[in-house]
């Protein structure tokens, strides 16, 4: 007689959606879907071993965040964003950022204080490895907990949405730039430690222009080095 097989826990609806949408937003930040891909249902069901339908709700929620556009009639595909939006998105994360450091400083609660700490030394040991999907993970972690600890809900709430589509805008600097966000993150810390308001938003502040300037300089040597590749053809 065979044992009895253990009942297995039910998936809570739409957790597998939520799980898929984890995935494929990782994938998206980390390069392996570029802006402007087409995501096909069934391609994108195969690769995840999942029904369409999980795979058709994340596309929605990532829709919803900007990483994604769904045209009427017409398949999904990774969103692209125009320079004169990106740099607009920049502007106002910029500020966001910096008010949220600024408040986290003031606050100063401790328990999340040292959750950035053990986030920030693993973000160190990912930037010293270079393992994009580590520098993805973590450099959302570091940034969802600096946001926790300005402890404003009405301020999270646009945060959240915005540095989703900001994230493609920065996804260029994930490896290259991984050495000199981490050391900002660290002097944003350190500010927030020391109750020191004016200098954590400003390092936030300046924080979000560097990396944004680093990727619009990396976006713009790839599309000249795509342009001399054409001439030469």
């Amino acid at each position: 007689m065979s044992a009895a097989r253990a009942p297995q826990p039910r998936q809570r609806p739409g957790s597998l959606g939520r799980e898929v949408a984890d995935r494929l937003r990782r994938s998206i930040l980390s390069g392996g879907h570029k802006p402007g891909e087409r995501l096909v249902e069934d391609r994108l069901s195969a690769e995840l071993g999942v029904s369409r339908v999980p795979v058709r709700e994340a596309l929605r929620t990532l829709a919803a965040e900007g990483l994604v556009d769904i045209p009427p009639r017409r398949g999904a595909s990774v969103a692209e964003i125009s320079p004169d939006i990106a740099r607009d998105l920049v502007e106002v994360r910029a500020t966001l950022e910096g008010l949220n450091a600024r408040l986290a400083a003031r606050r100063h609660e401790g328990a999340i204080i040292g959750q950035l700490r053990q986030v920030l030394d693993e973000g160190n040991r990912a930037a010293e490895s270079g393992d994009v999907a580590d520098l993805v993970r973590l450099n959302g972690a570091f940034h969802d907990k600096l946001a926790e600890a300005g402890r404003n809900s009405i301020l999270w709430d646009i945060m959240r949405t915005l540095r989703e589509r900001t994230s493609l805008v920065f996804a260029a600097n994930t490896a290259a730039r991984s050495r000199e966000d981490w050391d900002e993150h660290s002097r944003i810390l350190e500010a927030v430690i020391d109750g020191d308001e004016e200098l954590a938003g400003l390092l936030a502040t300046r924080h979000v222009h560097q990396a944004a300037e680093a990727a619009f300089a990396a976006k713009a040597r790839a599309a000249q080095a795509g342009e001399t590749a054409a001439e030469a053809n």
